[in-house]
């Protein structure tokens, strides 16, 4: 009796799915009308988390935001208007550095 398995015995006939196409090993299977609704949500209450945070991070940056509550509008309009000031300042700081003669690189203007 010979240890080797003759050739026959390990076709993959039998394995193909109805219409004789042998399965594309790139093609993913479909999704479920269930399946994408679930995917649709979970990529929402993940966008939407995401926003949430990035309001959350606003809030411990901006001046006058902590510990408040958070009205998304609000810490919109101050943000803004935060960075309206600090880029205000930053300009000033620049021509008053260049007033006294020092050099600010152009990489660090706004």
């Amino acid at each position: 009796m010979s240890s080797t398995t003759p050739p026959s015995a390990t076709s993959s006939t039998g394995s193909n799915p109805p219409g004789g196409a042998a399965p594309n090993s790139t093609e993913k299977p479909r999704l479920t009308e269930q399946e994408k609704k679930n995917n649709h949500i979970a990529s929402e209450q993940k966008r939407r988390q995401a926003i949430r945070e990035g309001f959350d991070r606003l809030t411990e940056l901006v001046p006058g935001l902590e510990g408040q509550g958070r009205s998304e509008s609000v810490v919109l309009k101050k943000s803004v208007d935060f960075m309206r000031k600090s880029a205000e300042e930053r300009r000033r700081l620049i021509r008053e550095v260049e007033r006294r003669g020092g050099h600010v690189p152009d990489e660090l203007r706004i």
